[in-house]
């Protein structure tokens, strides 16, 4: 069995909860009311807690074939943290659904579609797709810390928190389903062909999903509205090339998360978030594990 890339990775699980600051969020949460960018994270929101479970359940598949002390610890730390994830999200989506966003029907959609290919799909393909799609949320989140421009634009400080609580753990735990991947399947041409089809599809998946909710939001019927927030909204990080690139740099033969080196930026973030006087630090509710 292979050895972990980062022996030394800490993947702690930290009990936290944003439900009592989510009552007063308002129905255009991000900045200056910006519809698009409102309904682009409701949308990512959405789809996050049971796509959280769905990665849960393909590592899980082969924890108990895992003899490296080392990553089998991180593997635990792993299915804590994607745990919490799914459960905070599931809350954030529970007071968007109260405002008027489609969140709960995308949660029982996605449900109903990754429980159907953990089903039938090999669990070598579930834990490939895990893999990838962990690519892209470590991706963002290293987004999400290094851009302060990204998280102004979420607006409400809940709102802000939430994603920099998920972004951190993901940089923390980032190479996990990789390793697990790597030590259990191995198979590069899987691996890399998975994420081909994900890229594109979770890209084109994610655009029209957006648009059917803006669709069904009356504030978005005014186009002189639409253009100033998606003038706004276009000039964030997430759409310029080099997301793209290192999306694509998955392809690379010898790609491994930890090419992109986020140590210090992940020490930073554990400090401004959790340190002595961290902004979350009166959101914990235990002891991490």
């Amino acid at each position: 069995m292979a050895q972990t890339s980062d022996p030394t990775r800490q993947v702690p699980t930290r009990r936290i909860s944003f439900e009592e600051a989510l009552a007063d969020l308002p129905r255009h949460f991000a900045a200056d009311g910006n519809v698009i960018s409102s309904h682009v994270i409701a949308n990512l929101s959405a789809v996050f807690p049971d796509g959280e479970d769905f990665f849960v359940r393909s590592v899980r598949h082969y924890r108990s074939k895992i003899t490296d002390p080392d990553l089998k610890k991180q593997v635990n730390g792993f299915i804590g943290q994607e745990a919490m994830h799914g459960r905070e999200h599931r809350v954030f989506n529970d007071r968007l659904a109260e405002l008027g966003y489609p969140t709960k029907r995308v949660e029982r959609f996605t449900r109903w579609g990754l429980e159907l290919r953990s089903r039938k799909a090999p669990a070598s393909a579930n834990l490939a797709a895990t893999a990838a799609l962990e690519h892209f949320t470590a991706t963002l989140a290293e987004l999400v810390m290094r851009n302060e421009d990204l998280r102004e634009a979420m607006g409400a400080d809940v709102v802000r928190g939430i994603f920099e609580w998920h972004a951190l753990e993901e940089s923390e735990h980032k190479a996990v389903a990789f390793d697990v991947y790597q030590a259990a399947v191995g198979k590069e041409r899987l691996r890399v062909w998975t994420m081909k089809s994900i890229r594109f599809g979770f890209i084109i998946g994610m655009t029209l999903q957006v648009l059917a909710s803006l669709a069904r939001d009356p504030a978005a019927r005014s186009i002189r509205r639409l253009r100033k927030d998606w003038k706004a909204f276009k000039k964030l990080p997430v759409l310029r090339k080099d997301v793209w690139d290192t999306l694509r740099d998955y392809d690379r033969p010898d790609f491994h998360p930890d090419d992109h080196d986020t140590v210090a930026l992940v020490e930073e973030w554990q400090g401004r978030l959790f340190g002595e006087d961290g902004t979350l630090t009166d959101k914990l509710v235990g002891a991490a594990a």
